[in-house]
């Protein structure tokens, strides 16, 4: 494609994901449908573009004021993730002078604000928890994209045996530092058409959230439900720590979500998951399992700010209200989800939320409210689990995954067990 016209592409998808009124994937999913004729590196180059124009949004606005044109065009430059050759030839000499200018500027000398490119209600919290150093190291790491973890389906196959396989393939392969069942990948490589892949060896899944699934400890035989399970991510892996034994359950209230963990579902091999459309958390079909359940994991409905590596839009989607909201829903899920559990059952709570108030302060309301469950350090479980490091992850008894520390996406989980 001419550079010309793949700028202009880059800026009409600028435009798209800059209204925020629609979640960034989806929009560049619609982009790329739309525009069927693109090749997988213009592609890459459309799309980093875009989600680099998201990260960084108060700063390449900062810097485009320099420039003329349209505004979106500017940012697009700015954040431009392809070639710099292909850039020049798209762009004329006023655009490479003003070009020359914003990237001479001292970023380290400009205001907090566009330095660490978070909206004011967000870093306030997270200055708040942190240390001044490792805010800016958080703030840092939230600017670059994610790597891309595997999580190996220990059913079929092994990790070194997948890590061989996917090695042959030309595609490095290390373990993830703490999770036995990952695999972090350099770059982000076509994975659907590999033979791992198609025959269930692998799928995608961040660190974190195997982690939660290890927490969950599901054992062969029993009665286990992963509360919110949205496409399956982690139902997968409690089924196969079950060893395709037992009745798992896969509970949400979305069935578009839940559809999408069909195809996953039959590469997996799994024959012990349930998947079932709830309505809300007090369903009958929830209230029939009442007193009966093993295991509950409740990966709720959050921000998913501990995600914005991979979604930066949602630092500027979200709000003070929509997080109160929420917390006030986890809430309602968590209590309703613990009435699942049998004596002695585990309960595990996570979210992908950086925020005290999605977290911490919801598993203080819980335990207030509800003294048969004893609070479990994870620290312990987690070494159960032959996790590597686990004392790293322990932060005063709950999990805790920061990106800047662990190289995963943000993550909170709090373990209970229910009094016999």
């Amino acid at each position: 494609m001419h550079p010309n016209a793949l700028l202009d592409l880059a800026t009409e998808l600028v435009r798209s994901v800059l209204r925020l009124d629609q979640p960034a994937d989806a929009l560049v999913s619609t982009f790329f449908r739309y525009h069927r004729n693109l090749g997988p590196r213009e592609r890459h180059t459309l799309a980093e573009t875009a989600y680099a124009v998201l990260r960084r949004r108060l700063l390449y606005q900062h810097l485009a004021q320099g420039g003329s044109g349209a505004l979106e065009r500017r940012l697009a430059i700015l954040g431009w993730q392809g070639s710099d050759t292909f850039l020049r030839s798209a762009i004329g000499p006023h655009e490479q002078q003003w070009l020359a200018k914003a990237k001479a500027i001292d970023v380290a000398a400009l205001p907090e604000k566009l330095r660490h490119n978070l909206p004011d209600w967000l870093a306030a919290p997270l200055h708040a928890q942190l240390p001044d150093d490792e805010f800016w190291s958080l703030a840092g790491s939230l600017n670059e994209p994610a790597p891309l973890d595997l999580r190996v389906n220990t059913l079929k196959a092994r990790r070194e045996e997948v890590a061989q396989a996917l090695a042959a393939a030309g595609i490095e392969a290390a373990p993830t530092p703490h999770s036995p069942w990952g695999l972090r990948v350099a770059g982000k490589p076509a994975l659907t058409k590999l033979d791992a892949f198609v025959q269930g060896h692998v799928e995608v899944q961040d660190e974190g959230s195997q982690l939660l699934a290890l927490l969950t400890d599901a054992k062969r035989g029993e009665m286990v439900v992963d509360f919110c399970a949205g496409a399956g991510g982690k139902t997968l892996a409690l089924g196969a720590a079950m060893r395709n034994t037992g009745r798992l359950y896969a509970f949400d209230v979305s069935g578009h979500r839940l559809d999408a963990l069909k195809p996953r579902l039959a590469r997996s091999g799994l024959s012990n998951v349930h998947p079932a459309q709830i309505a809300h958390e007090r369903d009958d079909r929830v209230k029939r399992l009442s007193g009966k359940i093993d295991r509950v994991l409740v990966d709720a409905p959050c921000s998913g700010l501990g995600t914005l590596r991979r979604n930066p839009d949602l630092k500027w989607r979200q709000s003070p209200q929509s997080v109160q909201e929420l917390a006030a829903k986890q809430q309602l899920i968590l209590d309703s989800a613990a009435r699942l559990l049998k004596p002695g059952g585990r309960l595990v709570y996570a979210t992908c939320s950086l925020l005290r108030a999605e977290n911490e302060a919801v598993a203080e309301a819980f335990e207030a409210a509800h003294p048969a469950f004893q609070a479990r350090p994870v620290v312990d479980l987690l070494s159960a689990a032959h996790v590597e490091g686990a004392a790293a992850l322990d932060e005063g008894g709950r999990l805790r995954l920061w990106p800047h520390r662990h190289g995963s996406d943000g993550f909170f989980a709090a373990v209970w067990q229910r009094a016999d």
